[in-house]
């Protein structure tokens, strides 16, 4: 390590500088708690000629599904598609092993959507963005599976 070190704020950062912090975190973490495992869950809507018009987004680490992003054109909306796609998401979750889920929403999104799904608040962040809160919820695997 150098003797002289100086501080950088950057707000256009080079991807090899980003990963140098991204990469000392992560071998940091791994040999503390073990790899992560991380792998994409995506669930997509397609239409008939196959294209994808919505979907949920996430990924499996740690033995916990994050579920990134969930959208649905307004469209398809109050079809049970949704619950569908989280249903799916959710049962590969448990099949994979994982010991619960969890993600998070501003408030004018969708909080009582997955409350009736089960999910349970665990943190909120008031103002963020400016003048709404953000929801953190999670949901444990169900005993027996």
């Amino acid at each position: 390590m150098p003797d002289t070190i100086r501080i950088a704020l950057e707000t256009a950062p080079s991807n090899d500088d980003e990963k140098v912090v991204f990469d000392g975190l992560r071998a940091f973490n791994v040999a503390v708690i073990g790899d992560p495992q991380m792998r994409p869950v995506d669930v997509f809507v397609r239409d008939d000629a196959g294209q994808v018009v919505g979907g949920l987004v996430g990924w499996i680490k740690w033995r916990w599904l994050y579920v990134s992003k969930l959208w649905i054109p307004e469209a398809l909306r109050r079809r049970n598609i949704g619950s569908q796609l989280m249903a799916t998401a959710e049962n590969h979750a448990w099949n994979e092993g994982c010991l619960g889920a969890y993600l998070d929403t501003f408030e004018y999104q969708a909080l009582p959507f997955y409350q009736k799904l089960g999910y349970e608040l665990f943190g909120t962040l008031d103002g963020f963005p400016p003048g709404y809160r953000q929801f953190y919820l999670r949901k444990l695997r169900p005993a027996g599976r």
